[in-house]
């Protein structure tokens, strides 16, 4: 699920909980107004509270003047005055158009007196209830019956009588030729009640449960909704402090890059807008290469001078890269080591432009054995080790401070047209004094296949310039064996650690006939190539030449060089 439709989801959670609390908060107890009775479950006030809020033939209304209006199913219009949830008692007066009715008026509601069931009310009391022809019931009883008829009515013409037998019994009264016909709740004690002319009561309603489970739904949409809006804040709140925070990081980056630009400003590099970069490049049109810490593209200062243009990508937000490869390029100057024309610190936007080597990488002419059109002769081979050995010896002793390149390969040795290698990429190099025996390190640096075994694990060593000789030494076997790491033999189907078959070669006094075209020249050439290699692939620091004594070596003659220890012999199997 994306951000949006996820954020789209909280938004609609939260809408229904607030929706859901909206309604548990309309089912609050109300009033119509001042003095007016409390309307609450069974009770709901219509046109304020949702149907949930009442019970089935409990709804209560508000009059223009606030008056509290109990709503039945004929014309007649019951006023509230009093509710009493404990007992279940309604008290009020029954109007017809608006005349106050007497408790046993003939015009009352017939629900209240006759209760199937069908109406939650009846007068409170009992009363006998009597069908009675017309002359059978005499003047002097009067004050003992209440006549209900005709509004009651039935068909016989009869009329209906309630007996009040607190003035009279029914046994004194002529009812002989009367029918009894129901109870009904009624009483005169309660016709005068402090709540009104009448009084109901209702019963068996049962409990809210509905009301109950709505409002725990509503409850629990409501702690969903507001969890749900919390993650939203909180979301919110730490995309904001993210920004925030990246903004204030690269602000002290790129502030910290222009402190160090300043004090290198005197190095005289130049100094070029993303703007600028772009004119360049011609909007980065010809792609040179592209590596783990930036891509290279082709690019023209003037109709005479051509440069390559570094971008480094954000591997490293905190510019180290960049500071790195500037100040180290800034105090080199050498043959063999690529020179650096210009920078670019532009907001996010960081650039190297260098010097443009129309052939390429060493990396492009280590190919196999069978191209003949990339072999570049065991001479021009030569030349290019024994230039970069030089490039690195200057790296090791030639400043001010000692340079550990720490990621030395074919593909960062760069050829000009005459095929001068010179050494590039400095984004992992590190300064250290000339006297520093080992460097600390908190994680590996360099490609794998290259790097020196002490940076792994401190039981071969310390981590010094040594670990750059290692780098040269595999360098220097792929020279030899074309970018082969790997050789099937072919009496042999396992796979033969390739610098271990170039030492067992060696040492069995074999030639190193691997490239097509050898000449006595050549097999001596190479035969040099390798063993300095394995004297620089040595698995412990101290049993490996410094660069210094390894130019020497070179610049021997092949015969005259000694083979050096086996440094399989504790990995052979």
């Amino acid at each position: 699920m994306n951000f949006s439709r996820w954020l789209l989801m909280i938004v609609v959670i939260v809408v229904d909980a607030v929706n859901g609390g909206a309604g548990h908060e309309d089912c609050r107890e109300t009033r119509c107004g001042p003095g007016e009775p409390a309307i609450r479950y069974p009770f709901r006030l219509t046109g304020r509270q949702p149907i949930h809020c009442g019970f089935r033939g409990f709804d209560v209304s508000c009059t223009d003047d606030n008056h509290t209006m109990l709503e039945m199913a004929s014309s007649t219009k019951f006023r509230v005055y009093g509710i009493d949830y404990r007992s279940h008692a309604i008290g009020g007066s029954a109007y017809l158009d608006n005349k106050r009715l007497s408790a046993y008026d003939c015009c009352l509601p017939r629900e209240l007196f006759y209760s199937n069931g069908s109406y939650p009310f009846e007068f409170v009391g009992r009363a006998p209830l009597f069908s009675c022809p017309p002359s059978t019931v005499r003047d002097k009883y009067s004050r003992c019956l209440a006549r209900l008829s005709p509004c009651h009515g039935n068909n016989s013409g009869n009329h209906i009588y309630a007996v009040i037998e607190d003035y009279c019994s029914i046994d004194e009264m002529p009812l002989v030729s009367c029918i009894r016909m129901h109870d009904y709740t009624s009483d005169p004690a309660y016709i005068h009640d402090e709540i009104g002319d009448l009084l109901l009561h209702w019963s068996s309603i049962p409990s809210c449960e509905h009301c109950k489970g709505r409002n725990l739904r509503s409850r629990n949409l409501k702690i969903l909704g507001i969890f749900a809006l919390c993650l939203v804040l909180i979301a919110t709140g730490t995309t904001i402090c993210y920004v925030y925070n990246s903004n204030k990081k690269e602000k002290e980056n790129r502030l910290r890059i222009e402190r160090f630009l300043d004090e290198y400003r005197a190095m005289k590099p130049s100094r070029y807008s993303y703007a600028d970069i772009k004119r360049i490049t011609s909007q980065f049109k010809e792609k040179l290469g592209q590596g783990a810490y930036g891509t290279v593209f082709k690019g023209k200062l003037s109709s005479e001078l051509l440069v390559a243009v570094k971008i480094l990508n954000n591997s490293n937000e905190n510019g180290e890269d960049f500071i790195n490869e500037v100040g180290t390029m800034c105090q080199i100057h050498h043959v063999n080591v690529v020179r650096l024309v210009g920078i670019c610190a532009d907001r996010f936007i960081r650039a190297l432009v260098y010097e443009y080597l129309p052939n390429g990488s060493l990396q492009n002419f280590l190919s196999s054995a069978d191209n003949k059109n990339s072999f570049l002769g065991w001479y021009k081979l030569q030349d290019i080790a024994l230039g970069i050995a030089k490039g690195i010896e200057y790296l090791h002793q030639g400043c001010d401070q000692r340079i550990l390149h720490f990621d030395i390969k074919p593909h960062n040795v760069l050829l000009d047209q005459d095929f001068t290698p010179k050494v590039s990429d400095f984004g992992l190099a590190k300064f250290c004094a000339k006297d520093q025996s080992a460097i600390s390190m908190t994680t590996a640096r360099g490609t794998m296949g290259y790097i020196a075994p002490e940076i792994f694990s401190r039981n071969f060593g310390n981590v010094s310039y040594k670990s750059d000789v290692y780098s040269f030494g595999i360098l220097l076997l792929e020279m030899v064996g074309g970018r082969k790491n790997f050789k099937v033999m072919e009496d042999s189907t396992s796979q033969v650690y390739f610098p271990e078959w170039i030492y067992n070669l060696l040492e069995q006094g074999n030639d190193l006939r691997i490239h097509i075209g050898d000449d006595e020249g050549g097999v001596t050439i190479a035969r040099k190539l390798a063993i300095v290699g394995l004297w620089c692939i040595q698995w412990h620091p101290i049993d490996r030449p410094s660069m210094k004594v390894v130019v020497q070596m070179l610049e021997r003659e092949g015969e005259n060089l000694a083979m050096p220890p086996n440094p399989f012999a504790s990995t052979s199997s």
